[in-house]
């Protein structure tokens, strides 16, 4: 088999990996639209918020140590304990679940029935404040997280395909550990949305607020739940980026990678997300690594958003996106 041949296959496979990785981000997006209608800007904050948080916990971090140390004159910054991972992540879902509260307490409670454009500006105004109050809480620095998931080259993928090809596949632990979660992820908020009174719930929230108050649901709760399933998602998304890249607050750009992802999976499917990522992941793999060469390279931080932008003029809901029809 040529070599080309098999490193195609190789990049395909590591390209699969990586768009799993920004199918992860993107739940977090459909599962907000998908019951409130909103589009969540702050979903990336939220995924750096939450890698932050857990990294802050697990090393037994004082939140706002830099005002407090600048108010009192202090210079106190770990109360001098660790904390192990899965603790450190179950106190991390319960600030998440926090924050949700909060959200919904401050922001939209207050904005219910109000256009879109006014709900996204709120999350535009989220992500920022966010972002202020992860760096006032536990600093800018970069931080390594490790909640003892399996890294480096899978072994026997790089065995078995040298093997077969002569040639060994290098793939990430880590990438394949994401899979595995991701999988479960989806099919449990799959689940969730399909067969629980809370699922149908969100669905009926998402197509028409007051209609959904009429029958007796409870909005205010519905979002909190939505808020909180968009938080936890997020924290997986963020311990997954923040293992492979390390937590810093580039890791909230991501978001923007997950608007390709969005594009073509389509704003209210659960499956859709994963396949988007799926997609753009190995589309853009394999563009770079057969046209790339022939343009100068750099291909990754544009292909994306010249794929969803084709698939926006013939599809614009997406390919598992319910089509609108509006009747007059």
């Amino acid at each position: 088999m040529p070599d080309q041949l098999i490193f195609a296959m190789e990049v395909t496979l590591n390209g699969l990996m990586t768009g799993v990785m920004y199918a992860l981000v993107a739940l977090g997006f459909v599962l907000i639209f998908k019951a409130s209608g909103i589009f969540n800007y702050a979903q990336g904050v939220m995924a750096l918020f939450a890698a932050m948080t857990l990294v802050g916990i697990q090393q037994g971090r004082v939140p706002f140590s830099h005002l407090i140390n600048e108010i009192f004159g202090t210079d106190v910054h770990y109360f001098g304990w660790e904390v192990p991972a899965l603790a450190a992540i179950a106190l991390t879902v319960v600030v998440m679940i926090g924050f949700a509260w909060l959200v919904q307490r401050f922001v939209f409670r207050h904005l219910v029935g109000q256009e879109p454009i006014i709900l996204f500006m709120a999350t535009i105004g989220l992500a920022y404040f966010l972002e202020g109050v992860s760096d006032l809480m536990w600093g800018s620095e970069i931080r390594n997280l490790d909640v003892g998931l399996p890294q480096g080259i899978n072994d026997v993928i790089d065995t078995t395909t040298f093997e077969i090809f002569g040639y060994g596949f290098f793939i990430d632990n880590l990438d394949i550990s994401a899979a595995i979660i991701a999988a479960v992820l989806v099919t449990g908020l799959i689940a969730f949305a399909q067969y629980t009174k809370q699922g149908r719930a969100m669905r009926a929230v998402a197509d028409d607020h007051q209609a959904a108050l009429s029958v007796g649901i409870k909005l205010n709760y519905v979002w909190v739940l939505v808020w909180s399933l968009a938080g936890i998602v997020a924290l997986v998304a963020g311990i997954m980026w923040g293992s492979k890249s390390g937590v810093q607050f580039s890791l909230s750009l991501i978001a923007l990678k997950a608007l390709p992802v969005l594009m073509l999976g389509g704003f209210t499917s659960i499956p859709g997300a994963i396949v988007g990522g799926l997609i753009i992941g190995v589309g853009e793999a394999l563009f770079e690594f057969a046209v790339g060469p022939m343009i100068g390279g750099a291909t990754e931080n544009w292909f994306a958003y010249v794929l969803a932008l084709i698939f926006l003029v013939f599809r614009p809901q997406g390919l598992f996106g319910e089509k609108i029809i509006e009747r007059v």
